[in-house]
This record gives C-alpha cells, sequence and structure tokens, in this order.
C-alpha cells in the first residue's frame, strides 16, 4: 500500500485533480476543502505527509502549521505549502515554521508529485542517524535538541535544520545556494541574506562553540575546527 497523502485545498478542481494525479502514482489521497474537515479526518488515519493550501476559508494555513509542529503526535509529519504567495519572505515564513517544502500556484501537477516524493525520501533518509556529535555539540534529531559545551541550546527549526546540515557535512565548504536549496528548498536567485541572518543567529546561540561555523570569504560556511 502506497504512503498516504492529505491535501487541503478549497478549490474543488484543483484538489480533485491533485488527488487523482497522486492516487495515479500509487499514493493513497484524500482531499479537505477546508481546517474543519481535515481535523477531522486527521484523527482517524495519521497521513504520511500533508499539502497545505495558505489561503483557506475557515483558517490560515501558516495557523494549521502551528498546531501541527506543536502536537507530539503531528510535528514529524512533513509538510508542503501551496500558495499563490510567491515572495521569499511568505516563503521564508512558512519553511521557518517547519514546513519541508513550498510550491507557488500556479503549478504543474507532475511537479508537485516530483516534490512529494522528493520530500518523503529526505524523510526517510532522516529518520537515520537521530543523533550526532562534534566538537563539543550534541545534537538529537528525534527529540530536537541542541547542546553546546552540556548546555541546551534553544533554536528555531530553520535554525536547527541549518545546524545539523552544517554538522552533517564537517569540513566541507557549503556554499549559500547549496544551504538554501537543501534546508529551504529555495530557488536561488540573486542575493539572499536568509543564510547569512540564520548563520548569525546560530553563531550567537551557540556561545563559545560558535566560532565553530566558520565563513569562506565568498564562497559560503564551513562547521569544524579550523
Amino acid at each position: 500500500m502506497g504512503k498516504t497523502i492529505y491535501y487541503i485545498e478549497d478549490d474543488d478542481n484543483i484538489r480533485e485533480l491533485v488527488v487523482y494525479a497522486l492516487k495515479s502514482n500509487g499514493f493513497q489521497a484524500a482531499g479537505f476543502m477546508d481546517a474543519r474537515a481535515f481535523y477531522k479526518g486527521i484523527k482517524s488515519i495519521l497521513p504520511d505527509l500533508i499539502l497545505l493550501d495558505v489561503m483557506l476559508p475557515d483558517e490560515d494555513g501558516i495557523d494549521i502549521l502551528k498546531k501541527l509542529k506543536k502536537d507530539p503526535q503531528l510535528k514529524d509529519i512533513p509538510v508542503i505549502m501551496l500558495t499563490a504567495k510567491s515572495s521569499e519572505y511568505d516563503k521564508v515564513v512558512g519553511l521557518d515554521l517547519g514546513a519541508d517544502d513550498y510550491v507557488t500556484k500556479p503549478f504543474g501537477v507532475m511537479e508537485l508529485v516530483s516534490r512529494v516524493k522528493a520530500v518523503l525520501r529526505r524523510s526517510k533518509e532522516n529518520e537515520k542517524d537521530d543523533v550526532i556529535e562534534a566538537d563539543g555539540i550534541c545534537l538529537d534529531r528525534k527529540k530536537h535538541l541542541v547542546f553546546a559545551d552540556g548546555e541546551a541550546v534553544e533554536l528555531t527549526y530553520k535554525e536547527f535544520e541549518l545546524l545539523d546540515y552544517l554538522m552533517r557535512n564537517k569540513g566541507i565548504v557549503l556554499t549559500r545556494e547549496k544551504l538554501l536549496d537543501t534546508v529551504w528548498n529555495l530557488d536561488y536567485e540573486g542575493e539572499s541574506r536568509t543564510v547569512d541572518v540564520h548563520i548569525g543567529s546560530l553563531r550567537q546561540k551557540l556561545g563559545q562553540c560558535g566560532h565553530l561555523i566558520s565563513t569562506v570569504r565568498g564562497v559560503g560556511y564551513k562547521f569544524g575546527k579550523k
């Protein structure tokens, strides 16, 4: 039996088309026209992935995402946001709250199916090696905890994902483009301060361990002792 996908979308035509495409590609798929119907559905069967439209008639998709990420039973379900909004700010808001990907309308249905498959593959890979330790920093993916020199560090969702990716690529220089593509799933277009701002915040929160994230001028960032 294929993975179960839930799609919350108030446009009947779009919802039915996407659900049909998902079923045609071997998924178990169900569509919901609003938040109320979705909450009722998720009580009976937990999906493997959620496609979530931002603009809904009864509750904003961002608010739904916040509730999902606060619920211990639901917080690890991958979420792909779908919306007509296309600015980088809107994308970062959703992704920083814990969304795994962001697709803007209008979108190609087969492209969306490919994004679903990619996020599910990544989620499966992320189940491996839940705890990683390096140079005084301990990161636990399953418990979503970080310790620096034995002290607990409070990170936002994307700061956590960024640190995790840097640590798993210790000693490797990662470009801003690569970090945007992997951690935020954003197409890189010109200059973006998104990575730099998160790196700065991450260094500050890590305290004396912050120096482990070094800047490689003109290229990007690297984790590890110099």
